[in-house]
């Protein structure tokens, strides 16, 4: 039983600094991920239901930040397709110009 104790005292002390790294850094449940190696599910599952029986004060403090990153979800969704959609319009621009650059030196060498 020793080993189990290890492993969960492991993992809570995982739970609270995640929590305090969503907190200082105000990142997403992606981004803590990203940063600590692990699953998005393992850090939501620290955050919401491990958290809450550590120390339930810091786990409301979270929550909060949970819940304005998903009600900003969206925004950064729309911001990301936009980003997506002005580069492949430069990208096409470009090549436009491009064609339009050689079809003129084309006309000039026929002039």
């Amino acid at each position: 039983m020793w080993g189990g104790n290890v492993v969960r005292s492991h993992i809570e002390e995982r739970a609270i600094v995640v929590a305090k790294y969503i907190l200082e850094k105000n990142t997403t449940v992606r981004q803590t991920a990203k940063t600590f190696g692990v699953s998005k599910s393992t850090i939501h599952k620290d955050v919401t239901e491990r958290l809450e029986e550590i120390n339930p004060t810091l786990a409301k403090e979270v929550k909060m930040v949970l819940e304005k990153n998903k009600s900003e979800r969206h925004i950064r969704g729309g911001m990301a397709t936009k980003l997506k959609y002005e580069k492949e319009t430069k990208k096409d621009v470009g090549w436009y110009l491009h064609l339009f650059l050689d079809l003129n030196k084309v006309f000039v060498y026929f002039v």
